[in-house]
């Protein structure tokens, strides 16, 4: 009873102490400013659309937008024709009086206004190509010219271009639940991408005449309307993505008779645009699981980049529940495919590349195709759609449902570099992974980047590690893939940048400074040390394939992110979101100092100087247990010895004697040594205190404290670390886990930092 007594004394004590404070001494009231507080303030309220789980609601919808379209491409003249009929289901509950058509191809239109959205001033260096854009040539004549947006019934229909959207105005509101359909023919100018880095276009080969094109935002396109944001009609600047509804497609693509061709979708007239000798090489590839099969060698496209043929043919494709599309065509095109499985079902993984691409993407394109459809899948859904397209495009890397655009040109000579290889393995694992983040997982990029580019640079991430231990001769002599993003030090010199050229991931990309390290290496690294470090591969990775999972075909926020990987792990991470996402903080934690201890049942000074304010003595608070510093002339520790205290301890070994069997005094621990070692955080994100601890003996003990050890205090945290041996040092984060900014702080004893001179000599003696 007397124990109960005295923690009460203390807790009365401090009411007593906090009353008698001077009323002018108080710090003013203050909101709650603890990192660790919900983030109800930042999150909309669940609702019946969108749940507090993080999972859709009983009445979440989404509309519906289906295409049929005939296009023709000119090759003679680079410009592109087309008309298509939408069909809109409005599944809202809302009556819709206008429908939002997207125009992006409108952002290279000569009027456009977002070449002149970016001040600056003279740059300290620029590319020629950009220069020579910027400066040298007149602005090129882009953009769409509208022919007619018609209704079923052949009547024009009014409509208001601004800038790269077009709102048209039908004659009754679409109620909830019906269904109308319009038409529109357009056609425009198709850009060089490699002069304005475009991410749809033409490369013009000037050694033999010929184009190669990558096609896509070529035709106008839904606009989103959600129960989050109404219809999502915020203009097309050039770095905010695309938000797209799903639909159906049937596409007829008109081009040169010598052109190879593929697109999103399935191909309906394979007999008729494939030679016997194309058949039977694709029969050969829907079994071939172990390597690529060349449906056009390189030799027969070689052949074709000498002729132009004055004919024509259509290929005609059906895609189901995409949200996009696009396309490639060239006769410079080599093609080869390989059969995938996923489960009971059989995907083509596709590579589209002319000879410049050889040697390196007859070696790595398709295996690097099937690596990330069997990672992807084993981490969020099994790969839906019947083929995923990897093709070769100068400076590209760009994604669309089934297809995408890939950088990674070898030398003229063939040679390449470790740079070149790993790029262009690495572009591809991403833009094909972009299949999962957001073409199915389809989130609204064109307001929050970082839900497709983060996610998927984080499980690009995994991917690339999964490369590096199953194909080891490709990353030889390294040890593990050399990612460029994603690994906790690669983030270091963003996140400990100036501040006045960071924002927060919860950004809208075209407000951001960085966009790379903003939206995907931040976002990447956040997720690759929550699970590593934070909530562990188990709990994380079930969290993250329930999200991928809750889903896919569906629109989801980044509250729904957020509060399901919570829901499924049951580990609370508002401070964790609050901090990497919402904030520019950073992480610094380091060793402030240390102190050693030895056990007395004398009142330390910090507990005289208590007692003197309180008029308490010593017999009001027995018996205790005290801690008492070193100062600088004591000797040893006494510590405890013989299973028992030491004579400076006698209430302990009274509480010992008196409370405990024979056997529990037996087994006592007996520590030696009493420390004391407080860590301060200079940096604004609170993490888990990661640590090594290092005796006297060589050995180590490494503790992880959680993240909440900063919850009452965010400045400093002391932690008393009772041992038989002595301490000789202590390393936070010495696996280099948590981005930490600043590492001279990490250590005690403070490590010296290598003289100039030391410098030198490691580097000749590395040389």
């Amino acid at each position: 009873m007397k124990y109960y007594f005295a923690a009460f004394l203390f807790f009365f004590a401090g009411m007593v102490f906090a009353q008698e404070q001077d009323v002018n001494e108080r710090e003013p009231g203050h909101y709650n400013q603890s990192k660790f507080k919900q983030l109800y303030e930042e999150f909309a309220t669940p609702n019946t659309y969108r749940s507090a789980s993080g999972a859709p609601g009983p009445d979440y919808y989404q509309q519906q937008a289906d295409y049929k379209m005939d296009i023709e491409l000119d090759d003679t003249n680079a410009k592109i024709f087309g008309e298509e009929t939408i069909t809109y289901t409005n599944n809202s509950p809302d009556n819709l009086e206008y429908l939002w058509v997207q125009l992006d191809q409108n952002v290279r239109a000569k009027t456009s206004k977002s070449p002149l959205r970016d001040g600056g001033g003279v740059p300290l260096a620029e590319d020629p190509a950009a220069f020579a854009s910027k400066y040298m040539s007149e602005p090129f004549d882009g953009g769409f010219v509208i022919d007619y947006v018609r209704d079923a019934n052949g009547r024009s229909l009014p409509y208001t271009i601004n800038q790269t959207m077009m709102r048209i105005d039908i004659p009754q509101p679409l109620k909830s639940g019906d269904q109308i359909s319009f038409s529109i023919k357009w056609n425009y100018n198709i850009p060089d991408h490699t002069v304005n880095r475009a991410r749809s276009g033409y490369e013009f080969f000037a050694k033999d005449g010929n184009r190669a094109y990558v096609i896509a935002q070529f035709f106008p396109r839904m606009a989103v309307y959600s129960d989050v944001e109404g219809w999502q009609n915020h203009q097309f600047w050039g770095s905010g993505e695309f938000a797209l509804p799903f639909g159906d497609y049937e596409v007829n693509i008109t081009v040169p008779a010598d052109h190879v061709l593929d697109a999103t979708g399935e191909l309906q007239n394979r007999k008729d645009v494939f030679t016997k000798k194309m058949m039977s090489r694709y029969e050969a590839a829907k079994k071939s699981y172990d390597k690529p099969v060349l449906i056009v060698t390189q030799e027969e496209a070689e052949a074709a980049e000498k002729n132009v043929s004055t004919k024509k043919k259509t290929w005609k494709f059906k895609a189901e529940n995409v949200r996009d599309y696009a396309f490639a065509s060239s006769r410079k095109f080599i093609w080869d495919m390989q059969a995938v499985k996923m489960g009971n079902r059989d995907v083509m993984a596709v590579s589209l590349y002319p000879k410049e691409g050889n040697p390196l993407w007859e070696e790595y394109s398709t295996k690097a195709v099937v690596h990330t459809l069997k990672s992807y899948s084993s981490h969020t859904f099994e790969y839906p759609y019947p083929k995923a397209i990897s093709v070769h495009a100068k400076n590209q890397g760009m994604e669309y449902p089934m297809i995408c655009w890939n950088y990674g040109r070898p030398n003229e000579d063939g040679t390449y570099s470790d740079r070149v290889k790993y790029g262009m393995i690495s572009v591809i694992i991403h833009e094909v992974g972009h299949n999962f983040f957001p073409m199915i997982v389809n989130s609204d990029e064109r307001q929050w980047g970082w839900m497709d580019e983060g996610l998927d640079t984080f499980m690009q991430y995994m991917a690339e590690q999964e490369f590096g231990e199953k194909y080891p001769e490709a990353i030889a002599p390294n040890d593990k893939y050399p990612s460029r993003r994603g690994d906790p030090s690669k983030i270091v010199p963003y996140m400990g940048g100036d501040q006045s050229t960071i924002a927060p991931i919860m950004s809208n990309p075209e407000n951001v400074y960085q966009l790379g390290p903003n939206a995907y290496g931040k976002p990447a690294t956040a997720l690759n040390i929550l699970r590593e470090t934070v909530m562990g591969r188990e709990l994380f990775d079930h969290a993250f394939k329930t999200y991928a999972q809750r889903w896919k075909f569906k629109h989801p926020t980044p509250e729904d992110f957020f509060r399901t990987m919570e829901d499924a792990s049951s580990v609370d991470l508002d401070w964790y979101w609050r901090g990497w996402f919402y904030t520019t903080d950073y992480v610094d934690i380091g060793v402030k100092g240390i102190k050693k201890y030895y056990v007395s049942d004398k009142p330390n000074k910090k507990m005289q100087e208590y007692m003197a304010a309180r008029n308490l003595t010593e017999a009001d608070l027995r018996p205790l247990v005290y801690l008492e510093e070193y100062g600088d002339g004591d000797i040893v520790a006494p510590g405890l010895k013989d299973n028992l205290p030491s004579e400076t301890s006698q209430t302990l070994k009274e509480f010992m004697m008196d409370n405990m069997t024979a056997e529990e005094r037996a087994n006592v621990k007996q520590p030696k040594y009493f420390y004391e070692v407080t860590y301060d955080k200079p940096g604004g994100l609170p993490m888990p205190l990661i640590v090594e601890y290092t005796y006297a003996d060589g050995s180590t003990e490494n503790i992880t404290y959680p993240p909440e050890i900063w919850r009452k205090n965010d400045k400093e945290v002391s932690v008393v670390l009772a041992s038989q041996k002595e301490l000789t040092g202590v390393v936070v984060d010495p696996k280099a886990e948590t981005a930490d900014i600043d590492v001279t702080n990490n250590a005690w004893p403070k490590k010296e930092e290598p003289s100039d001179f030391d410098k030198m000599k490691e580097n000749i003696k590395g040389k």
